[in-house]
């Protein structure tokens, strides 16, 4: 599919570009520049990340999985259960209080599952699986795009832990893969549509750890701190774009920053053009209990100190497993599940959930 070029007359939002290579050597100066996106806005642009193949592969996957005729897709639904896993139809979440339905379609693949192939320990049959043209090309394209990423969000995960002042390997024990969790690889299609004011995906906040996004056109936008407008976020060819999610900034008491961020159509020349992107979300393991590890870091223990002083609206305590945690805001974002606007307001994660 040929991209028409980003509309220069749109404005957007910087990102800082990381270079993976630089962090894989410890760059001191490269690892200053990752800690200042990670604590200002939580996003930044990556590259060298030695993904670019393997993503290829994946997006090559996408349309043999989404040409599927509907009811053989619906045969892999996730359901309304708070699973995430398997194959989501466009119109099966809401974007907002009001109940607007969302325009996009994907397909999860479980890291439990790619790991563990050619066994299914998430997904397992004959009640449930994947479409026929995920399963082909689990082991060959799914399983190393997903043990690539682990590779990369982990040394991006390790070098927060030490600049939290965390033991040694602390944030990797909440992501060990013996260990189930809902970590996935998404896949994702945006239907082609004239009005660049469609909400596909509605304004949240990551469930997990990080995210990995590869993004061909336009359409991620992001509300910065501080703003009242929604920015454009520039794809960069041969850039992924990474956020924090939710459990990194409980786990750091606020220091690391899941920002809101939503996803609408392709502006101005990409417009009216099927939009494709691609993400994998690391997520901590299904028991972890998403707190702030103020007993283990003396500059988490201060951050949330000045946090709960100034009443910012962030929980550090959450009380809730990691599983917990992720199930009630998938099952809250359901249309099956709607019951009105409270529904979507208990979808939401760090942004709406007052200091305890």
């Amino acid at each position: 599919m040929i991209i028409p070029s980003w509309p220069e007359d749109v404005p957007t939002h910087p990102l800082l570009v990381i270079d993976y290579q630089l962090l894989k050597k410890r760059d001191a100066a490269e690892i200053e520049r990752l800690w200042e996106a990670a604590t200002k806005l939580g996003f930044w642009y990556l590259k060298n990340h030695e993904v670019d193949e393997l993503a290829q592969k994946m997006f090559d996957l996408g349309p043999e999985v989404m040409d599927l005729p509907l009811e053989e897709k619906m045969k892999y639904e996730q359901g309304d259960q708070g699973g995430s896993f398997g194959y989501k139809m466009a119109g099966g979440n809401a974007v907002a209080a009001n109940g607007e339905p969302d325009t996009t379609e994907f397909l999860n693949v479980a890291k439990d599952d790619a790991l563990a192939w050619p066994n299914l320990v998430r997904r397992a049959p004959p009640s449930t699986s994947y479409p026929a043209p995920a399963l082909a090309r689990m082991e060959s394209v799914v399983a190393p795009f997903v043990r690539k990423s682990l590779e990369v969000n982990s040394l991006i995960m390790d070098i927060f832990n030490d600049k939290l002042g965390l033991k040694k390997g602390r944030l990797a024990e909440f992501h060990v893969n013996e260990q189930w969790s809902s970590s996935e690889a998404r896949i994702i299609k945006n239907r082609a549509t004239p009005n660049t004011q469609k909400i596909a995906i509605g304004s949240h906040t990551d469930f997990g750890s990080l995210s990995f996004l590869h993004n061909r056109q336009g359409g991620l936008q992001v509300l910065p701190p501080g703003s009242e407008t929604w920015q454009y976020v520039k794809p960069l060819e041969n850039h992924a774009i990474c956020n924090i999610g939710d459990a990194l900034s409980i786990f750091s008491g606020g220091i690391l920053r899941s920002n809101l961020h939503r996803v609408v159509p392709p502006p101005s020349t990409q417009a009216n053009t099927e939009r494709w992107s691609l993400v994998f979300f690391s997520r901590p393991g299904n028991s972890f209990v998403l707190r702030a590890l103020t007993e283990e870091s003396d500059m988490i223990s201060k951050a949330v100190a000045a946090a709960r002083a100034g009443g910012d609206g962030k929980k550090f305590n959450t009380g809730s497993t990691a599983e917990e945690w992720f199930g009630r805001r998938m099952r809250n974002q359901r249309m099956a599940n709607r019951t009105g606007p409270e529904t979507w307001m208990a979808s939401r994660g760090t942004e709406r959930i007052e200091v305890v």
